[in-house]
Protein backbone atom coordinates (compact mmCIF):
# COMPACT_ATOMS: atom_id res chain seq x y z
CA UNK A 1 0.00 0.00 0.00
CA UNK A 2 1.14 3.52 -0.86
CA UNK A 3 0.61 6.67 1.58
CA UNK A 4 -1.16 9.17 -0.58
CA UNK A 5 -3.25 11.92 -0.26
CA UNK A 6 -7.52 12.02 -0.66
CA UNK A 7 -8.87 14.92 -2.25
CA UNK A 8 -12.26 14.56 -4.27
CA UNK A 9 -15.30 16.28 -4.38
CA UNK A 10 -18.47 14.62 -3.23
CA UNK A 11 -21.91 15.87 -3.51
CA UNK A 12 -24.16 14.17 -0.28
CA UNK A 13 -27.70 12.14 -1.38
CA UNK A 14 -29.93 10.27 0.45
CA UNK A 15 -30.08 7.17 -1.35
CA UNK A 16 -26.78 5.29 -3.01
CA UNK A 17 -25.24 5.38 -5.91
CA UNK A 18 -24.09 2.34 -8.02
CA UNK A 19 -20.82 2.13 -10.23
CA UNK A 20 -19.21 -0.16 -12.81
CA UNK A 21 -15.20 -0.58 -12.26
CA UNK A 22 -13.08 -2.10 -15.00
CA UNK A 23 -10.20 -3.88 -13.91
CA UNK A 24 -7.25 -5.98 -15.12
CA UNK A 25 -5.15 -8.41 -13.28
CA UNK A 26 -2.54 -11.16 -13.35
CA UNK A 27 -4.00 -13.62 -11.66
CA UNK A 28 -0.73 -15.55 -10.92
CA UNK A 29 -0.71 -14.87 -6.89
CA UNK A 30 -4.29 -14.64 -6.62
CA UNK A 31 -6.78 -17.62 -5.57
CA UNK A 32 -8.97 -16.52 -8.34
CA UNK A 33 -11.96 -13.16 -8.24
CA UNK A 34 -14.03 -14.80 -5.21
CA UNK A 35 -13.17 -13.65 -1.87
CA UNK A 36 -12.49 -16.83 0.37
CA UNK A 37 -11.96 -17.04 3.95
CA UNK A 38 -8.38 -18.46 4.44
CA UNK A 39 -6.61 -16.86 0.62
CA UNK A 40 -5.86 -13.53 -0.97
CA UNK A 41 -8.27 -12.94 -3.81
CA UNK A 42 -8.76 -10.10 -6.26
CA UNK A 43 -12.17 -9.22 -5.16
CA UNK A 44 -10.54 -8.46 -1.93
CA UNK A 45 -7.79 -6.68 -2.59
CA UNK A 46 -10.09 -4.50 -4.58
CA UNK A 47 -12.74 -3.97 -1.96
CA UNK A 48 -9.87 -3.09 0.58
CA UNK A 49 -8.93 -0.68 -1.94
CA UNK A 50 -11.95 0.93 -2.43
CA UNK A 51 -12.84 0.87 1.12
CA UNK A 52 -9.82 2.79 2.41
CA UNK A 53 -10.49 5.35 -0.60
CA UNK A 54 -14.07 6.13 0.07
CA UNK A 55 -13.89 5.37 4.00
CA UNK A 56 -17.04 3.08 3.98
CA UNK A 57 -17.38 -0.33 3.84
CA UNK A 58 -17.21 -1.41 -0.41
CA UNK A 59 -18.41 -4.77 -1.30
CA UNK A 60 -17.82 -5.26 -4.94
CA UNK A 61 -20.01 -8.29 -6.98
CA UNK A 62 -18.35 -8.95 -9.70
CA UNK A 63 -19.15 -10.14 -13.55
CA UNK A 64 -18.52 -13.71 -12.69
CA UNK A 65 -15.67 -16.01 -10.93
CA UNK A 66 -12.08 -16.51 -12.05
CA UNK A 67 -10.04 -19.96 -10.93
CA UNK A 68 -6.81 -19.69 -9.05
CA UNK A 69 -4.16 -18.49 -11.46
CA UNK A 70 -6.54 -17.12 -14.27
CA UNK A 71 -5.96 -13.66 -15.87
CA UNK A 72 -8.09 -10.87 -16.89
CA UNK A 73 -7.56 -8.35 -19.41
CA UNK A 74 -11.19 -6.96 -18.68
CA UNK A 75 -13.41 -7.75 -15.63
CA UNK A 76 -16.20 -5.61 -14.13
CA UNK A 77 -17.25 -5.44 -10.99
CA UNK A 78 -20.36 -3.02 -9.37
CA UNK A 79 -20.98 -1.40 -6.02
CA UNK A 80 -22.70 1.21 -3.91
CA UNK A 81 -22.03 4.37 -2.66
CA UNK A 82 -23.90 6.50 -0.34
CA UNK A 83 -22.66 9.20 -2.24
CA UNK A 84 -22.65 10.99 -5.73
CA UNK A 85 -19.22 11.22 -7.65
CA UNK A 86 -18.33 14.37 -9.57
CA UNK A 87 -17.87 13.45 -12.61
CA UNK A 88 -15.02 15.58 -13.29
CA UNK A 89 -13.25 13.85 -10.15
CA UNK A 90 -13.29 10.32 -11.51
CA UNK A 91 -9.98 10.43 -13.36
CA UNK A 92 -8.39 11.72 -9.97
CA UNK A 93 -10.27 8.76 -8.17
CA UNK A 94 -9.26 5.97 -10.75
CA UNK A 95 -5.63 7.42 -10.39
CA UNK A 96 -5.62 7.26 -6.58
CA UNK A 97 -7.29 3.44 -6.54
CA UNK A 98 -4.52 2.75 -8.37
CA UNK A 99 -2.13 3.77 -6.19
CA UNK A 100 -3.50 1.71 -3.09
CA UNK A 101 -4.04 -1.31 -6.01
CA UNK A 102 -1.03 -3.56 -5.98
CA UNK A 103 0.83 -3.56 -9.66
CA UNK A 104 -0.50 -6.57 -10.78
CA UNK A 105 -4.06 -5.24 -10.62
CA UNK A 106 -4.96 -2.34 -12.42
CA UNK A 107 -8.35 -0.36 -12.26
CA UNK A 108 -8.82 0.77 -15.77
CA UNK A 109 -12.62 2.90 -16.25
CA UNK A 110 -15.12 3.68 -13.52
CA UNK A 111 -18.74 4.27 -14.68
CA UNK A 112 -21.81 5.34 -12.93
CA UNK A 113 -24.47 3.33 -14.14
CA UNK A 114 -28.20 2.77 -13.33
CA UNK A 115 -29.29 1.81 -9.61
CA UNK A 116 -30.34 -1.68 -10.92
CA UNK A 117 -27.51 -2.39 -12.98
CA UNK A 118 -25.74 -5.53 -12.07
CA UNK A 119 -22.35 -6.81 -12.99
CA UNK A 120 -23.15 -10.63 -13.33
CA UNK A 121 -26.24 -10.71 -13.99
CA UNK A 122 -27.00 -7.60 -17.03
CA UNK A 123 -23.70 -9.29 -19.11
CA UNK A 124 -24.61 -10.62 -22.27
CA UNK A 125 -21.46 -11.90 -24.00
CA UNK A 126 -18.41 -12.78 -22.00
CA UNK A 127 -15.17 -14.10 -24.13
CA UNK A 128 -11.82 -15.84 -23.23
CA UNK A 129 -8.92 -16.87 -24.41
CA UNK A 130 -6.33 -19.33 -23.70
CA UNK A 131 -2.73 -19.10 -24.79
CA UNK A 132 -0.48 -21.98 -25.41
CA UNK A 133 3.53 -22.05 -26.71
CA UNK A 134 5.64 -24.61 -27.98
CA UNK A 135 9.62 -23.14 -26.80
CA UNK A 136 10.47 -22.58 -23.60
CA UNK A 137 9.98 -19.22 -23.21
CA UNK A 138 10.81 -17.93 -19.24
CA UNK A 139 8.68 -14.84 -20.44
CA UNK A 140 5.28 -16.80 -20.79
CA UNK A 141 5.90 -18.83 -17.26
CA UNK A 142 2.43 -18.51 -15.75
CA UNK A 143 0.78 -16.96 -18.40
CA UNK A 144 0.94 -19.64 -21.25
CA UNK A 145 0.89 -23.01 -21.21
CA UNK A 146 3.74 -25.00 -22.67
CA UNK A 147 2.95 -28.05 -24.96
CA UNK A 148 6.07 -29.86 -26.67
CA UNK A 149 4.65 -30.85 -29.48
CA UNK A 150 2.00 -28.87 -32.10
CA UNK A 151 -1.32 -30.60 -32.42
CA UNK A 152 -3.56 -30.27 -35.62
CA UNK A 153 -4.66 -27.07 -35.36
CA UNK A 154 -7.27 -27.71 -38.80
CA UNK A 155 -8.78 -31.10 -36.82
CA UNK A 156 -9.66 -28.75 -33.49
CA UNK A 157 -11.02 -26.07 -35.17
CA UNK A 158 -13.48 -28.79 -37.20
CA UNK A 159 -14.08 -30.09 -33.68
CA UNK A 160 -14.64 -26.40 -32.03
CA UNK A 161 -17.31 -25.76 -34.48
CA UNK A 162 -19.27 -28.57 -33.29
CA UNK A 163 -19.36 -26.56 -29.97
CA UNK A 164 -21.84 -23.68 -31.97
CA UNK A 165 -24.56 -26.93 -32.55
CA UNK A 166 -25.24 -27.74 -28.78
CA UNK A 167 -26.88 -25.91 -25.84
CA UNK A 168 -25.98 -28.30 -23.10
CA UNK A 169 -22.78 -28.34 -21.77
CA UNK A 170 -22.64 -30.60 -18.61
CA UNK A 171 -20.11 -32.76 -20.16
CA UNK A 172 -17.60 -29.57 -19.26
CA UNK A 173 -18.84 -28.28 -15.54
CA UNK A 174 -16.73 -28.67 -12.97
CA UNK A 175 -18.62 -31.80 -11.00
CA UNK A 176 -20.17 -31.02 -7.62
CA UNK A 177 -20.90 -27.73 -8.55
CA UNK A 178 -24.64 -26.33 -7.83
CA UNK A 179 -25.70 -24.75 -10.75
CA UNK A 180 -29.34 -24.15 -12.08
CA UNK A 181 -28.86 -25.05 -15.59
CA UNK A 182 -26.13 -26.40 -18.20
CA UNK A 183 -27.70 -24.13 -21.23
CA UNK A 184 -24.90 -22.09 -22.48
CA UNK A 185 -25.12 -20.39 -25.98
CA UNK A 186 -21.31 -19.81 -27.54
CA UNK A 187 -21.11 -17.78 -30.60
CA UNK A 188 -17.10 -18.58 -31.45
CA UNK A 189 -14.90 -20.66 -30.50
CA UNK A 190 -11.58 -20.60 -32.80
CA UNK A 191 -7.89 -21.42 -32.64
CA UNK A 192 -5.38 -18.82 -33.97
CA UNK A 193 -2.02 -18.68 -34.34
CA UNK A 194 -0.83 -15.18 -32.55
CA UNK A 195 2.80 -16.01 -34.02
CA UNK A 196 5.40 -18.83 -34.67
CA UNK A 197 5.40 -19.73 -30.95
CA UNK A 198 1.55 -19.13 -29.97
CA UNK A 199 -1.79 -20.18 -30.54
CA UNK A 200 -4.48 -19.03 -29.02
CA UNK A 201 -7.84 -20.44 -28.44
CA UNK A 202 -10.74 -17.71 -29.25
CA UNK A 203 -14.59 -18.23 -27.75
CA UNK A 204 -17.15 -16.41 -26.67
CA UNK A 205 -20.60 -17.17 -25.25
CA UNK A 206 -23.42 -15.58 -23.16
CA UNK A 207 -22.48 -17.19 -19.52
CA UNK A 208 -19.78 -19.96 -19.15
CA UNK A 209 -19.80 -22.92 -16.04
CA UNK A 210 -17.31 -23.01 -13.73
CA UNK A 211 -14.41 -25.18 -15.60
CA UNK A 212 -16.06 -24.92 -18.57
CA UNK A 213 -13.39 -23.50 -20.67
CA UNK A 214 -10.20 -25.37 -19.28
CA UNK A 215 -12.38 -28.78 -20.19
CA UNK A 216 -12.82 -27.67 -23.85
CA UNK A 217 -9.55 -27.37 -24.69
CA UNK A 218 -8.46 -30.28 -22.61
CA UNK A 219 -10.97 -32.15 -25.23
CA UNK A 220 -9.60 -29.70 -28.08
CA UNK A 221 -6.00 -30.65 -27.55
CA UNK A 222 -7.03 -34.24 -27.27
CA UNK A 223 -8.37 -34.25 -30.65
CA UNK A 224 -5.18 -31.85 -31.90
CA UNK A 225 -3.04 -35.02 -30.85
CA UNK A 226 -5.04 -37.38 -32.89
CA UNK A 227 -6.15 -39.30 -29.73
CA UNK A 228 -9.90 -38.85 -31.19
CA UNK A 229 -11.52 -37.66 -34.31
CA UNK A 230 -13.09 -33.74 -34.55
CA UNK A 231 -16.87 -35.55 -34.88
CA UNK A 232 -15.64 -37.04 -31.15
CA UNK A 233 -16.73 -33.59 -29.82
CA UNK A 234 -20.64 -34.41 -30.39
CA UNK A 235 -20.32 -37.99 -28.77
CA UNK A 236 -18.63 -35.67 -25.65
CA UNK A 237 -21.35 -33.41 -25.49
CA UNK A 238 -24.32 -35.67 -25.93
CA UNK A 239 -23.14 -37.73 -23.18
CA UNK A 240 -23.56 -34.42 -20.61
CA UNK A 241 -20.80 -36.80 -18.54
CA UNK A 242 -17.84 -35.07 -16.83
CA UNK A 243 -15.89 -37.91 -17.16
CA UNK A 244 -16.04 -38.30 -21.51
CA UNK A 245 -13.90 -34.55 -21.76
CA UNK A 246 -10.41 -34.19 -21.35
CA UNK A 247 -9.11 -33.48 -18.46
CA UNK A 248 -8.89 -29.74 -17.71
CA UNK A 249 -6.06 -28.09 -18.93
CA UNK A 250 -3.61 -25.46 -16.42
CA UNK A 251 -4.91 -22.02 -15.28
CA UNK A 252 -2.13 -20.23 -16.65
CA UNK A 253 -3.26 -19.89 -19.88
CA UNK A 254 -6.26 -18.69 -19.50
CA UNK A 255 -7.57 -14.78 -19.57
CA UNK A 256 -11.24 -13.46 -19.22
CA UNK A 257 -10.69 -10.35 -22.27
CA UNK A 258 -14.11 -9.26 -22.73
CA UNK A 259 -17.71 -8.68 -20.55
CA UNK A 260 -20.69 -7.04 -22.92
CA UNK A 261 -23.36 -4.82 -21.71
CA UNK A 262 -26.24 -3.35 -23.54
CA UNK A 263 -25.68 0.02 -22.11
CA UNK A 264 -22.02 -0.01 -22.21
Amino acid sequence: MHNISIFFTFVSVKNTNRYFIEIAFDGRAYHGWQIQPNAQTVQQVLDQALSTLHRQPIHTVGCGRTDTGVHATQLYAHFDLDRTLVPADIPKLLYQVNALLPLDIAAKRLLAVAPDAHARFDATRRSYEYHVHFQKDPFLRGRSWLLRDVPDVAAMNAAAAILLQYEDFACFSKSHTQVHTHICHITHAEWLWANDNQLVFHISANRFLRNMVRAIVGTLVEIGRGEHAPEHMHTVIQSKDRSAAGASVPPDGLYLTEVAYPYL
